[in-house]
This record gives C-alpha cells, structure tokens and sequence, in this order.
C-alpha cells in the first residue's frame, strides 16, 4: 500500500477490495477463463447435438470447476504463458489446453477459443464482470446510501428549516422534503441503470462469423451464440466490427456519473449546512480535525466523498467519450483505456464509505435552525400576498415588497402590524396572524 500509485489500490485499499474479484488483472484473467470454458462446453454439446462430433459427456460438465475453483496459481500460470505468448487471451487457450490434457476431452482441445478472436473473450468478459459486480457491489452500495438518506427524511419529517435560494433566506421547507429530494433523484437514476441493458460481442474476427460458418456451414451460429451470450444473462450485439461498438458501457457510464452527480450536490448541500450550523458532527474520541486548531470537526467526510466522485467522473466522462469510437474494424486504443474501466468504481466505492460515515455523524442542531427561522419573519410575506390576492385586495405583493424587500430586521411584530393595517376582517387578520416561518412549509 505504502507504494501503490494510485489511492484506489493504496491508501482506500480497504473500501476497494470488494472490486477486486471482478476488475482486478485477476479478475479480468478468471472471467476469461469463465467464458472460454462455458464457450467450449456448448460448441462440443452443440456439435454433438447436430450429430457433427460424438462423445461421452460423462465429465464436460466438470470443467467449469476450472473456473470455479480458479485459484492466485492458476492466474501466474496464464501470466508466465503470456511472456513466451505476449498475448493475453492467448495464453488463456494455452492454460485451458493444459487443463485438458488429462481429462476424456483433451482430443477436442483445438474447439478451446474454436472461430473466435481475443475481442469475442474481452467483450463478454468485461461486461459479465461489470454485471456481477453491479448486482453484488455497486447498486447494494448505492441502495445502502439511499437507504441512510432515506432515514434522515424520516427521521426529520415536517421539521421546518429555513430555505436559501441564491443563498438567500426563502420560503421555508422542511428538512426531510430536502433529504427525499435526493432519494427521489437517486432511486430514478437507480431504475435507469436496473434496465440499462449490458451487450457483449461475439462473432468472431470482425463480428461476422467467417470461421464458423467456413467450418460448419449447416450450422445456425447466429443463433447458437445468442443463447450462449444470454446463459450470462448478456444481449449480444448481432452487428459489430472486431469489437463491441461499448454503447452499452457508455450509456453505464453515464448513469453512473448522474449517480455521482446528485450525490456531489447532496455533498456541497450537506457541507453548507454544517457551515450554516444547521448541522453538527458527532466527535469520535481520538480524531484530529486540524493539526493547527484543536476545536475544529471538519466535514472532512463529505470533501472526501465530493473529491471522489468527481475523479469518477473525470474517468468515466473519457471512458464514455472514447470507447466507441474506433477506426474502421478495430484499433487498439479501447484494449488500453478498458483496462481501467475499474478505476472510477475504485472512487465511487470510496465516496460510498466516505457517504455512509458522514451520515452517520450529522446531528441536526434544532435551536439554531429555529433561531434563524425566528430571525427572517420577512419569509412570510409570500403567504400573506397570496392570501390577500384571493381576497382581492389591491396590489398586494406591491405592498410586501415595499414592506420587506431588502430589509434585514423585519420581526413577527413588523409583520403582525402590517396585517393589523390591511382593510380585511378581524377573522382574516388572525388567519394571517397565524402564519409563521414555522408553519408556512406546504405539504412535505
């Protein structure tokens, strides 16, 4: 840790290491081995079931446990293969060859990686991963946050608090409508990235099946990798050159980013109202928040969480911007860049713990935030305008604007003076009377 390059895999090792079974150089080396040896088990089965081979199945489907059961030796063996092959899924068909060697299937070792090329394993690979990490990491990561702002809304429903619009004392709302303002947003976004669907190419060397079809010409391959791609619960792209066109990782990418998006405004929001006093931070013992200034609680988890997610966007924006762009049949610059298709996670995942301490911290500061409701009864005169409107007095905003606009020192007395001047009856003055910076919070 103390000489890793980067943080993700440094020094917020421990809030990224859920990633490493599917992002890791390791992870990317199991989920090709995965694909290559479900690949094999079907193309045998497939061409039995047409009567093209013939054998015992007694056994195929044991070779999974190749996969399965994949182990840190398993991977230096691929990698000490690659410096003799200098080519990584390569040196994926050579293991899998060697794992053959002794098993019934060892004489059809040639149908291992049989009319594909290396994209046909990357591009069914990476999105699987990203697929069961998405399952089992990242939207449980996103659902845990929602979850404890969810809380916060429950928790401080119908607590009333000054607005700020412009920064600026507003009509007041209540603390919980803020907080589901962002569950709202984030479980939106939640459902756009649930039915994003994840694509995968497998067609051969530029997507049209030449091999295949060359060899077994009777043979519907079309269809026999559409069934095969959707067994991993992935939708193969039917058009494609050499690689997968990454629409799909696009479009994930962006959704991510408006995930992350909400959450930097849930961040900054969060950060001001600690700065208003609206909020305080529970002291954990031991903890430092200024090296210099011993009475200092920095936000420092909410910086942390804005920090990240920002360098997840900057990742993911270029992720976005240049996978699916490739000249002509294939370049090579989506091999390179997709290898860092795990980085913005990395960040995300430590914004994720950064989110769920920071919550766990804030504690509204109640007297504070009835002070200043206390302190802006001018907040009131868009109440009592819309009142006088429906009664058809004259001119009514006119009035309050002349009345507060500007002014810094308008008290419940002010207020209560001017309604005691307006030529409306005494029921309606009290019902006007009644309106406060405490009541005056609509329906959430």
């Amino acid at each position: 840790m103390l000489h890793a390059i980067s943080p993700v895999d440094g020094r917020y090792a421990e809030k990224t290491r859920s990633l490493s079974p599917y992002f890791s150089e390791f992870g990317l080396i199991h989920f090709r081995v995965k694909i290559e040896i479900d690949y094999f088990i079907s193309l045998l089965t497939y061409l039995q079931n047409k009567n093209i081979l013939s054998f015992d199945e007694n056994g195929l489907e044991d070779l999974k446990e190749i996969y399965q059961y994949f182990s840190e030796e398993d991977a230096v063996r691929i990698k000490t293969i690659e410096k003799t092959t200098n080519h990584d899924v390569k040196a994926v068909e050579y293991f899998i060859k060697e794992k053959l060697e002794n098993t019934p299937f060892a004489g059809f070792r040639e149908y291992v990686h049989f009319g594909l090329t290396s994209q046909d394993v990357n591009n069914t690979a990476i999105p699987l991963s990203h697929k069961s990490c998405q399952e089992n990491i990242l939207i449980p990561a996103i659902t845990n946050v929602i979850r404890l702002i969810k809380e916060h809304a429950e928790k401080y429903h119908g607590f009333p608090m000054l607005a700020r619009t412009h920064g600026q004392p507003a009509s007041p709302t209540t603390l919980g409508k803020e907080f589901m303002v962002f569950v709202e947003r984030l479980e939106n976004q939640l459902t756009v990235l649930r039915n994003t669907t994840i694509l995968c190419k497998f067609g051969g060397a530029t997507g049209n099946f030449n091999a295949h079809k060359v060899a077994y010409q009777t043979c519907d391959w079309p269809t026999f990798a559409d069934e095969l791609c959707a067994s991993w619960g992935l939708k193969r792209s039917h058009y494609t050159t050499q690689i997968a066109h990454y629409d799909d990782l696009a479009a994930l990418a962006h959704v991510y980013s408006r995930i992350n998006t909400i959450l930097i405004d849930l961040c900054r929001d969060i950060w001001s109202y600690i700065s208003l006093e609206y909020f305080t931070q529970k002291v954990v013992a031991g903890e430092i928040g200024s090296s210099a200034m011993p009475h200092k609680v920095n936000p420092i988890d909410f910086e942390n969480a804005e920090g990240n997610l920002g360098m997840a966007n900057a990742i993911l924006g270029h992720l976005a911007e240049k996978l699916p762009i490739s000249r002509l049949q294939r370049d090579l610059t989506d091999s390179t860049v997709l290898r860092n298709w795990g980085v913005p996670f990395g960040h995300i995942m430590t914004a994720m713990a950064s989110l769920e301490k920071g919550l766990s911290k804030i504690v509204v500061n109640t007297k504070k935030m009835e002070y200043d409701l206390d302190q802006n009864w001018a907040v009131v005169a868009e109440a009592i305008q819309s009142v006088l409107r429906k009664e058809g007095i004259p001119n009514p905003y006119e009035l309050l604007k002349d009345l507060t606009r500007g002014k810094t020192s308008i008290t419940k007395e002010d207020i209560h003076h001017f309604v005691d001047g307006l030529p409306v009856s005494d029921t309606l003055k009290n019902d006007l009377k009644n309106i406060s910076p405490f009541n005056y919070t609509g329906y959430y």
